[in-house]
């Protein structure tokens, strides 16, 4: 490689990245934007840090000790970043060195000793027995045409009797319009698993089926949209933004709240750890796991707000 190539500023090397993200691998303005964000933010701090302007050769010459203090400035502070945002634009860092890789083949051992931060897995946030009960009555009951009342109905019965994912519900074909006591499912990575059908549910989905105005052969999806076209996910979650307000629930009321309903209430309700993962398709029971923990929170809250020696029943007396 030419020497004046690896005297050019740091900064034409960002420039050309860019250029490369938007040009041949056309990524979208908005997501280069963040890479711009990240890269800009990396080369101030490490400006600073080095007390001199970075030329191209520098990016190979950093260590490990530079790219942690840039990652404990990003956290530091009332305005720092949190771990999955530090995360992302560390991951934007490794795919930038990836492309001088590529380009200039410079290499830098000491970014492959750098840890992400670890993140802390969000809790699902269930809606309750209750919130579930109305959800599916509202359903019913709120104005509009019959057919169309009762394919949301058949949807939301399909994610809390059975756990499905939206794209799971809305995988079903016509020739699915009689259920059986139990439904293969293909999830996610074609990962197959049986689902137990309850009879409220079957009879929901058949109940769908026959109101349905729109001629479809066996191999049709079942779920249509007003227009005939198969229905869409972004249709279920306006459903159930409509359904949430209605009813006064959170934000946290989504589709696939209903699924973490699912799996908390079974287990709840006695249900074991293994076959709550069976029926969720989890591939590993550490995934699951977290509905146990969701469930114990819930218990010692209850516990803590009726047993006469707790600490909110003592105060709520005093």
């Amino acid at each position: 490689m030419d020497a004046r190539e690896l005297d050019r500023p740091a900064s034409q090397a960002v420039d050309l990245f860019l250029d490369h993200l938007a040009g041949e691998r056309r990524l979208s303005a908005r997501t280069v934007d963040a890479y711009r964000r990240d890269l800009d933010g990396f080369l101030d701090h490490i400006t600073r840090h080095l007390g001199r302007g970075l030329k191209l050769a520098d990016f190979a010459q950093l260590k490990t000790v530079d790219f942690r203090s840039w990652m404990a400035d990003r956290r530091r502070g009332p305005d720092g970043i949190s771990a999955r945002s530090l995360a992302r634009s560390l991951s934007a860092i490794r795919t930038f060195y990836a492309y001088l890789q590529r380009r200039w083949k410079l290499e830098n051992p000491a970014l492959t000793l750098v840890e992400s931060p670890k993140i802390a897995r969000s809790k699902p946030k269930p809606v309750s027995e209750k919130a579930a009960r109305d959800l599916l009555k509202q359903t019913g009951d709120r104005p509009g045409e019959d057919w169309e009342k009762a394919r949301d109905t058949a949807i939301l019965y399909l994610l809390y009797g059975c756990g499905l994912r939206i794209s799971e519900a809305l995988s079903l074909k016509q020739r699915d319009r009689q259920l059986g006591a139990a439904l293969t499912i293909n999830g996610k990575g074609n990962k197959s698993r049986m689902v137990p059908i309850l009879p409220v549910v079957r009879e929901a989905v058949a109940a769908s089926a026959d109101l349905c105005p729109f001629p479809l052969e066996p191999d049709d999806l079942m779920f249509r949209g007003a227009r005939g076209g198969p229905l869409g996910p972004r249709a279920v979650q306006k459903l159930m933004q409509t359904l949430r307000s209605a009813l006064g629930l959170p934000a946290s009321a989504t589709p696939h709240a209903l699924r973490h309903a699912f799996a908390t209430h079974l287990l709840a309700h006695g249900g074991d750890l293994r076959t709550i993962q069976e029926l969720l398709g989890h591939a590993s029971l550490s995934t699951t796991q977290i509905y146990a923990e969701v469930e114990n929170s819930r218990l010692l809250n209850v516990y803590d707000e009726a047993h006469p020696r707790s600490s909110r029943s003592r105060s709520a007396t005093r």
